[in-house]
């Protein structure tokens, strides 16, 4: 069954008929590659309800002989044996179907986009498969592969059709994301090389069962183990990211095109959470219990650190970008509480920050479009000139400080709830972090929704806020399908719950408990 491979790589084919559209038919570009991101969409769906009636999904699984890296008399037929593998799980499916359906949004979005369309969508599309490809990836070698098609795709999009500073922005993501792949690599490597396999499966039997360990090629002690382990950590620390690393983020958040950062903040940084997910507790159960408590400390230096910082912006987009930083500190602490409720918390986080990031920056988009800036003190009252776009922005507020019945509180409350069981006093700590979230939040929408300018206005400026435009169809359409997603998960939780449990169940029978 080819399911998952025509799922990853069907925008392939809308990269291939943009080829032989003209640069100047703008209209055809926009549609091409917006209705290039439907297929995948179908198919994560397809899946996801299927699961929903019992299906199982390993029937979904692909794999194929692909390269052989040694042929050594000694070694077994399947040793150093690279093969073109996919499959998904509940946890994986999760986030293949918020990867499909934020492009989708995405490229509806990038309307907005002006110049050289065709490239651009190209480069979007691109950064589809890539992150489709690494949910779906079930050896090392692939997941990597896919990993760096995102880093190509991310740093072309920010450095040629992001803002003001788009290239230092580009190269910075480039600097550090790439030395995060740099360590990665070195990883998965000394993987390959100590046990002959890439394959998750394989590897976790290898590294747990007692009579597999026999076959490992060569040893794996017990700090080798933990080395290993610290280095995905840091790895994927890196991509999350965790204070102090986190600086390029601010950078990206600002300067790329909003459409991009819906994909970055919703899907991108999502990676790095799966990553720790996915390998630190699939494969190195027994040490991630002693990293446990350095995860859940860093986890809520950056709730406070970012909610902090975001107090102090004067400009939407960075207020947003620093937000960004405390809510994925939340996935940290969830991680850090090793324990069910944690963990789910720290999925469900996920979940729901990329529905509410990718909201966010939808809406920045469109108010940067309308009032060519995002100062705080040079906008103001735009309720009167916009009131439903008003609407829209007030309620991505509410959900971003974590309102109950919204997205937002489900994953806050469940990975907070998870650390309160094993570190009370950190995570008392932690959950001031959610106040400040409520404060910045609340001043920044209401500010440019009710407030008064207090810096003089250019001309121009005044004039565009006289004339701005509501909510225009096109673009009210992806805005209410987020809000539409972030009450549903806020509302029914089960929704996430119902597909992760199965591989929920398997993570805690991994961690003893």
């Amino acid at each position: 069954m080819m399911f998952l491979s025509l799922l990853v790589f069907s925008p392939l084919l809308g990269i291939m008929l943009l080829l032989f559209v003209r640069k100047t038919d703008e209209r055809m570009i926009q549609w091409l590659g917006t209705a290039a991101t439907v297929p995948p969409l179908i198919l994560a769906l397809f899946a996801f309800i299927q699961s929903g009636r019992g299906f199982r999904l390993e029937q979904l699984d692909e794999a194929h002989d692909w390269v052989r890296l040694a042929n050594l008399p000694f070694l077994t037929d399947a040793a150093y044996v690279i093969r073109y593998e996919l499959s998904i799980d509940g946890l994986s499916l999760v986030f293949l179907v918020l990867t499909a359906v934020l492009a989708t949004l995405a490229a509806a979005a990038s309307l907005l986009v002006k110049a050289e369309k065709k490239g651009y969508f190209m480069w979007l599309l691109a950064l589809e498969i890539g992150m489709l490809g690494v949910f779906a990836a079930a050896n090392f070698v692939w997941f990597f592969l896919f990993l760096e098609v995102t880093l190509v795709a991310m740093f072309l999009l920010v450095g040629k059709w992001g803002g003001f500073e788009r290239e230092r922005a580009a190269y910075s993501y480039l600097l550090y994301n790439g030395l995060g792949s740099a360590l990665l690599l070195v990883v998965i490597a000394v993987l390959v090389a100590r046990t002959g396999t890439a394959n998750f499966a394989l590897l976790r039997e290898m590294l747990h069962n007692p009579v597999a360990q026999g076959q490992l090629i060569a040893p794996l002690t017990e700090e080798g183990r933990h080395w290993l382990l610290g280095g995905l950590l840091l790895a994927f620390a890196v991509k999350l990211p965790a204070v102090p690393l986190h600086r390029w983020l601010i950078r990206v958040h600002v300067e790329a095109p909003p459409p991009v950062v819906m994909l970055h903040a919703g899907v991108l940084l999502k990676i790095a959470a799966y990553g720790m997910i996915r390998f630190g507790i699939g494969l190195f159960p027994d040490e991630l219990r002693t990293f446990a408590g350095a995860i859940a400390v860093v986890g809520v230096i950056n709730v406070l650190y970012g909610a902090l910082l975001a107090l102090r912006q004067s400009e939407l987009k960075h207020v947003l970008a620093y937000s960004s930083v405390s809510h994925m500190g939340v996935v940290l602490v969830g991680l850090g509480a090793l324990n069910e409720a944690g963990i789910q918390g720290a999925v469900f986080q996920s979940v729901a920050h990329g529905l509410i990031a990718a909201l966010s920056f939808l809406l920045v988009g469109i108010l940067t479009e309308r009032m060519r800036t995002t100062e705080l003190n040079r906008l103001g009252g735009l309720t009167k000139a916009m009131p439903v776009f008003s609407g829209y922005l007030l309620t991505a507020a509410l959900a971003l400080l974590g309102l109950p019945g919204l997205a937002g509180f489900v994953g806050e409350f469940t990975a907070f709830l998870g650390l309160f069981a094993t570190k009370p006093a950190l995570a008392a700590a932690g959950a001031l972090g959610l106040i400040f979230a409520a404060v910045y939040s609340l001043r920044a929408v209401l500010e440019i929704t009710f407030g008064r300018t207090r810096e003089p206005q250019a001309p121009s400026l005044r004039e565009a806020q006289r004339d701005a435009a509501d909510l225009r169809a096109k673009e009210a359409v992806p805005a209410f399908i987020l809000v539409a997603l972030i009450v549903a998960v806020g509302v029914y939780p089960q929704l996430l719950a119902a597909p992760l449990a199965a591989a929920l169940e398997t993570m805690m029978n991994g961690l003893g408990g």
